[in-house]
């Protein structure tokens, strides 16, 4: 089960992957009983600690069950035959192909309010921990590189493209070679180009209610239905998804909800996966703060759970680095990568080349795992300062929407949350109104408070100027 070769790879991590693989492909199947702790432990000679640990790891994500004085078992909650070992494509194809909005990209040869940097602010990362000494390092190095002065693949840089790869390979657990991976001015346009390829006048796109702005901006095409799915609480609702439907589409953000921050346990996923396969409907993943979670790891990316997956898979650089890179991704099946190339060559161009050679020396060279790992500390303790200023200053006033993840919380109170998002506007504030992520007649407000950018003294000031309005 565990392989000493991979000496890349702590004990626990083999052992989180090899057990999470059985229960994937069907060879541990829903209420199997595994071994206890401690004779795993014996068998493949490692501490116990290690297997309580990836227990405790795998119950957390749903996996399994543990039921005192009895034992521990695959969570029979889970589809009794693994989405894997599901009929292939003859029983539920995946997706058709889009035909192009644009015919003649199959051709042979045819190629709110601003965001402003104020504490509270939702989705602005801490700028002043970047190690921009590092960043700067490397940009004077690579901008002596003449190969750099030309032009390169509209793709995208080959070495960028690589070390994505092999980042979503590890640590999201995607599936994909670099040649899948296309390279974007941000997750917007990634989701832009996906919207050009797919949609057409009188097409439908099903998208999570409440949920992220920006995708309902970058899919609203003349023509195009947005069809809101409210969530179950702070996931999406996947027993208001259609079972049958014409959408071509379904947009989601299955590792932390946004902007309620819920996550999709891994009998979610599949079922959304098989639901998706059934349906006919492509599933756009935007892997939204997949790289702050504090307590627990992230669940698999839902891109690489099953063979074949109908997903187009969406990450960007602009929480993890900074905003103004202006980098994103884009993991297609391989057959639609021409199709992608050929828009994004039509419409855009290039990505500027030299930003994307100093990020994938960055990535490279360690300094991007580096920098995650400082962050997740640095942004959880924000986190806990804010979760104890808001019970100690507020006294139960709102509810607090909050996993131990991502770079905001929410919170949620009838009322006019308008108001409240322009009090603290004029106190010199950015949490945004619930309600204005709201794509049909908004049903839940509060406020939605980003953390990361903002310092103790100013967390500490801001939940005081909310408590005011509450006085």
């Amino acid at each position: 089960m565990l392989d000493p070769i991979r000496s890349g790879q702590s004990l626990q991590t083999q052992l989180y992957q090899a057990l999470s693989q059985r229960i994937l492909d069907g060879r541990l199947q829903p209420g199997d009983r595994l071994p206890s702790s401690r004779l795993l432990a014996k068998d493949l000679g490692v501490a116990r600690n290690t297997v309580l640990a990836v227990f405790e790891q795998l119950q957390a994500e749903g996996f399994i069950r543990h039921q005192p004085r009895s034992g521990t078992y695959v969570d029979p909650r889970l589809p009794a035959q693994s989405v894997t070992d599901a009929p292939k494509p003859a029983a539920h194809p995946r997706p058709p192909r889009p035909r192009p909005a644009l015919p003649w990209l199959h051709r042979p040869g045819a190629a709110g309010r601003e965001d402003q940097n104020r504490p509270f602010t939702p989705g602005l990362p801490d700028h002043h921990a970047f190690p921009l000494a590092s960043w700067n390092r490397l940009m004077h190095q690579q901008e002596s590189r003449t190969a750099l002065l030309g032009y390169d693949s509209h793709q995208g840089y080959p070495p960028l493209r690589r070390a994505i790869a092999d980042y979503l390979r590890q640590s999201r657990g995607v599936r994909c070679h670099p040649d899948q991976v296309i390279i974007t001015a941000g997750a917007q346009q990634a989701l832009s180009m996906i919207a050009e390829l797919f949609l057409h006048a009188g097409d439908q796109v099903l998208i999570e209610d409440p949920g992220y702005r920006g995708a309902r901006f970058a899919l609203a095409r003349p023509g195009v239905k947005l069809q809101p799915i409210p969530l179950a609480d702070t996931v999406l609702d996947l027993d208001r998804l259609p079972t049958q439907t014409d959408a071509k589409l379904l947009y989601c953000t299955p590792t932390h909800q946004y902007p309620l921050g819920g996550i999709l346990d891994i009998s979610q996923r599949l079922r959304l996966l098989d639901w998706a396969a059934r349906a006919g409907v492509w599933i756009i993943e935007d892997d939204y703060d997949s790289e702050f979670h504090f307590s627990n790891k992230p669940l698999p990316a839902m891109q690489g759970l099953i063979d074949d997956a109908p997903v187009l898979y969406v990450g960007s650089f602009s929480k993890t680095l900074f905003p103004a890179l202006r980098l994103g991704y884009l993991v297609v099946p391989a057959d639609l990568v021409d199709a992608f190339n050929q828009l994004k060559r039509i419409h855009t161009g290039e990505t500027p080349l030299l930003l994307q050679a100093v990020t994938a020396a960055f990535i490279d060279q360690g300094q991007f795992a580096r920098h995650l790992r400082r962050m997740r500390q640095h942004y959880h303790g924000k986190w806990q300062l804010l979760s104890e200023q808001i019970e100690q200053q507020l006294g139960g006033q709102f509810r607090t929407v909050a996993e131990s993840a991502g770079m905001h919380l929410v919170l949620e109170r009838d009322g006019d949350d308008q108001a409240w998002a322009y009090q603290l506007d004029k106190a010199g504030y950015g949490p945004l109104a619930l309600s204005d992520y709201a794509l049909a007649e908004p049903k839940r407000t509060g406020l939605v408070i980003g953390f990361a950018n903002s310092s103790e003294a100013e967390i500490r000031a801001g939940i005081a100027e909310l408590a005011k309005l509450n006085a």
